[in-house]
């Protein structure tokens, strides 16, 4: 017996000194690590970075343009960058984008600029006309443009054709999709487990819970889809064929008239995009390298010519610097962007409370005197929109002008929190309307019965057990489309009361239809159309400044957030970088699809179950 004893405490003495050895070992890492990182915040060279004369600047944009990122915890991006993983969704800014061609069109450093777009994934049009417009301004001080690609997305040859040059890799390819609405849809997968939807709406057009109730796109979905997406696809070509100086029919829309063209060139596509006009010359890398070191010079880098890049360049011009109060009055931009949930919520989604907060911070201080709500939104809760609503109404109340400036999306939810605005400001492109309103859930009792699992029991009022082992009664039923029915109204109400419109007027354009921001105005549901500048300087005109400073109005971050953002942000750059491969299974992507589209679902978390949201608007 003392053998086994002894042989049992050996055995679980080895495994703690194991385990102890790991935890110490563990733990002087990460000091070595903090240590390290330390040390190089006391003694880094800030003057590293520079632009050298005659540089091209590389316009490398990578992942999603936003005009707000989603909130990533410090820690979480230090381990990121130390291992060298990517982030599954990473983000680039529009404001500093374009920061940094207006500070490189004065820059007598930076010889030419070079748009490199491979890694660039999606952007809204709104977001993509204000980059092209920049670059359209970039060129006034004739320095040349460059676009290089191997191929070209939709989305990154919007940018491209503004280029005074536009290469493209002889084994490239480009071809324009245009737009379109496709989604899954779920009916027969959820009758197959027998789940019961239960689904209360108003509006002939809502169709943001059409996946769970049907297995195609209704009529009336496809007919007001297809009427804004055409509108959409239509200042697409326009704007594209204006800066390539051809004619908007020089888009290949149908299959048969693009193989014709397809033929005459073997099915070469990138000798299609040359013959069509859509590429000035088709080089390989080499031969765009010696071009581009004929014009700025050769450099023994990786690029091979003298250049910087974006992140580089943005680092200069835009220093994370503390930042400075002055006296100067000041247009606060309050962001509002992703789905609107109840409570407080992260930045890159809207938390009802949360950004009810900003509006008010924006209210008690003195040297704010209006303000700019930068919508990007397709809605989401009811409960949550009115909340922000009422925001608005106190910004106003105490005598500051709000303007609401709409981005890609402004729509549902997002056309409620901008309703009560001074003025509404939309570009061309924005997705918005949807007015309606929706409530659903999906019960389970058929499931479980089917599984031998029942619920019973009683209760004191005809409401009680209403979940989701039970389903609903009929006559419960009757009580929440009602509810929603209320809902409508309000929102019709409050459109017309601010719009100056007729209920009637306003629900004939509303039953959740959706419309691009140029037909918005002719509807009377916004009243101009422009980007942030312009709603920044008609904020500014409606407080009467003549002299201001902008400011985006943010959760501020107590000491203890502002150190650890500062330290890990500095510490990454001295870790050693272990690639891992990243998955690029469709398989994957579908799946992940599909975990999306519930996932859209699930997060919606209103106290009453009641929705202003738009899915059909994703695109």
């Amino acid at each position: 017996m003392s053998t086994d004893k002894s042989w049992t405490k050996a055995l679980f003495g080895g495994i703690w000194s194991v385990l102890n050895f790991s935890r110490k070992l563990f733990f002087n890492i990460i000091f070595l690590v903090i240590a390290v990182a330390i040390i190089s915040l006391i003694f880094k060279d800030n003057g590293q970075i520079g632009v050298k004369q005659d540089s091209a600047l590389v316009l490398n944009l990578r992942g999603d343009i936003v005009i707000q990122k989603h909130a990533i915890d410090p820690f979480e991006a230090f381990m990121q960058e130390a291992l060298g993983q990517e982030n599954e969704k990473p983000e680039v800014l529009l404001q500093d984008i374009l920061l940094t061609l207006d500070n490189a069109k004065q820059d007598q450093r930076i010889k030419a600029l070079v748009l490199d777009l491979q890694e660039l994934n999606g952007a809204g049009l709104d977001k993509l006309e204000q980059i092209a417009q920049a670059i359209d301004d970039f060129k006034l001080s004739e320095k040349p443009v460059y676009a290089i690609g191997d191929y070209y997305t939709q989305e990154q040859y919007y940018i491209a054709s503004h280029a005074d040059h536009v290469y493209m890799n002889p084994m490239g390819w480009m071809l324009f999709e245009g737009y379109g609405r496709f989604g899954m849809y779920y009916k027969s997968a959820l009758d197959k487990i027998k789940a019961t939807t239960h689904v209360f709406k108003v509006g002939t057009y809502k169709s943001a819970v059409e996946p769970l109730i049907r297995d195609d796109m209704s009529q009336a979905a496809k007919e007001a889809n297809k009427a804004w997406l055409n509108a959409m696809w239509s200042q697409y070509k326009n704007n594209v064929a204006e800066a390539r100086g051809l004619s908007a029919d020089n888009f290949d829309e149908k299959v048969d008239e693009f193989m014709v063209k397809f033929e005459d060139v073997n099915g070469d596509f990138a000798q299609y995009a040359l013959e069509n006009g859509w590429v000035d010359g088709l080089k390989t890398r080499e031969q765009v390298l010696q071009e581009l070191a004929s014009v700025v010079g050769e450099e023994d880098s990786k690029r091979g010519y003298t250049n910087i890049t974006f992140k580089h360049y943005l680092q200069i011009v835009n220093p994370p610097l503390p930042h400075l109060d002055t006296n100067v009055d000041k247009v606060g931009v309050v962001v509002a962007k992703g789905t609107i949930l109840n409570g407080d919520q992260k930045p890159g989604t809207v938390g009802g409370d949360s950004t009810a907060n900003l509006l008010r911070k924006a209210r008690l201080d003195d040297s704010i005197k209006s303000v700019v709500l930068y919508v990007d939104s397709p809605g989401g809760s009811a409960f949550a929109s009115e909340i922000i609503r009422q925001e608005i109404e106190n910004l106003k109340a105490a005598g500051k002008p709000v303007v609401a400036l709409m981005s890609t999306y402004a729509a549902s939810g997002g056309y409620w929190i901008s309703a009560s605005a001074d003025e509404i400001w939309a570009a061309p492109s924005t997705i918005t309307g949807s007015i309606g309103i929706f409530g659903m859930f999906v019960s389970f009792e058929n499931t479980l019965d089917y599984l031998g699992v029942h619920t019973d029991g009683v209760g004191t009022t005809d409401f009680a057990g209403m979940g989701i082992t039970r389903g609903i009664d009929p006559k419960m039923g009757q009580v929440l489309q009602r509810s929603i029915e209320h809902g409508y109204d309000q929102f019709i109400s409050l459109v017309a009361d601010e719009r100056h419109m007729s209920k009637e007027d306003v629900d004939s354009i509303a039953q959740g239809r959706v419309w691009i921001g140029e037909t918005a105005l002719s509807l009377n549901l916004v009243d101009h159309l422009g980007y942030i500048d312009d709603a920044v300087s008609a904020a500014a005109q409606l407080a009467d400044l003549s002299e201001y400073d902008v400011t985006y109005v943010e959760r501020s971050l107590n000491s203890s957030e502002l150190f650890w953002k500062e330290f890990f942000s500095n510490a990454s750059v001295m870790l050693a970088k272990t690639q891992f491969a990243q998955s690029d299974s469709k398989l994957m992507s579908l799946i992940s699809q599909v975990t999306a589209d519930f996932d859209h679902v699930i997060k919606l978390n209103d106290p009453r179950g009641v929705y202003a949201f738009c899915l059909t608007c994703e695109i």
